[in-house]
Order: structure tokens, then C-alpha cells, then sequence
């Protein structure tokens, strides 16, 4: 599972000219979802993005997270993040889970996002041409990958 997480003062996602998820001040999550990952994949990332502390605190220093500063959380799919361009360069997206498999494990973050104390939980539509506008705050975007962290064996 692979996200890019930006913090922002605002951002929405709009498909066929309607807004579908608005936030104020908090993360622009773009996900995309691996062939292979799994719902334990979706719960630790779902912990990782609500205990990232890239708000800054009384100090400025990046020190208080989404839910300390009482933000928000806009989640868009995203299958490009899974793109695999390693051989030319058109990229291939069989790296990228199946279409049901990709949609329940990102409903399943969003759920995981909320469980974990995050207030306001927005999201784009699964599948659809999407809009995204952003006013990114910083600006401050950290990438997640699972692979790249040692999976505890009790979640894989």
C-alpha cells in the first residue's frame, strides 16, 4: 500500500462538476492500493497516517498530528501510485490490486482512520475521473509505502 500524505489548509475532490469531499485544515491522502496487501496493510497505514506529527506545536516544530490540532482527512484513490515503470516508459499498473480487492481495503483505511480517532474522514468516489484541488500548507508531503517497513509478523 503506498500513500502520498499532504498537509493542507483546505482541499476537495469534485467528479462530474459536483464536490463529493471537502476538508478543512488536515492531510490529502492519496492511496493506492497494492496487488497483495491486505487488510493488516490497511490498518497500520491507517495508524501511521494518524500518529504522523507534521503539524507544528507552540515551538514550531512538527510535533502534533492530524488529531491534536483537531483536523481533517480528505482520502482520493489513487492506482497510479502503483504504476511500475522499470521498462520503458509507458507504466504498467499490474503491480496494482483488483478493483474490489483496491475498494475494500480503502474503505477499510478510511474506517481504521476514523476508529483511530481522526474526526472527519472525507474521500473521493472509487474508479471515477476525479478532481483534486489542494492548498497545500508548507509545503509538507511525506510518502508512505508498506513495503518499505518491516511488516510485524502478527499483521502479515
Amino acid at each position: 500500500m503506498k500513500a502520498v500524505i499532504q498537509r493542507v489548509s483546505e482541499a476537495s475532490v469534485t467528479v462530474d462538476g459536483e464536490v463529493v469531499g471537502r476538508i478543512g485544515k488536515g492531510y490529502l491522502v492519496l492511496l493506492g492500493v497494492m496487488d497483495g496487501d491486505t487488510a493488516a496493510h490497511a490498518a497500520l497505514m491507517a495508524k501511521k497516517t494518524a500518529d504522523l506529527r507534521i503539524f507544528t506545536d507552540e515551538n514550531d516544530k512538527m510535533n502534533q498530528s492530524v488529531r491534536d490540532v483537531d483536523g481533517e482527512i480528505l482520502v482520493v484513490s489513487q492506482f497510479t501510485l502503483c504504476a511500475d515503470v522499470h521498462k520503458g516508459n509507458r507504466p504498467s499498473f499490474t503491480p496494482s490490486a483488483a478493483p474490489d480487492e483496491a475498494n475494500a481495503l480503502y474503505e477499510l483505511y478510511m474506517k481504521e482512520l476514523t476508529a483511530r480517532g481522526v474526526r472527519k474522514v472525507e474521500h473521493g468516489i472509487f474508479g471515477a475521473d476525479m478532481q483534486v484541488r489542494l492548498l497545500n500548507d508548507g509545503p509538507v508531503t511525506i510518502l508512505f509505502d508498506t513495503d518499505a517497513w518491516h511488516m510485524p509478523a502478527n499483521l502479515t
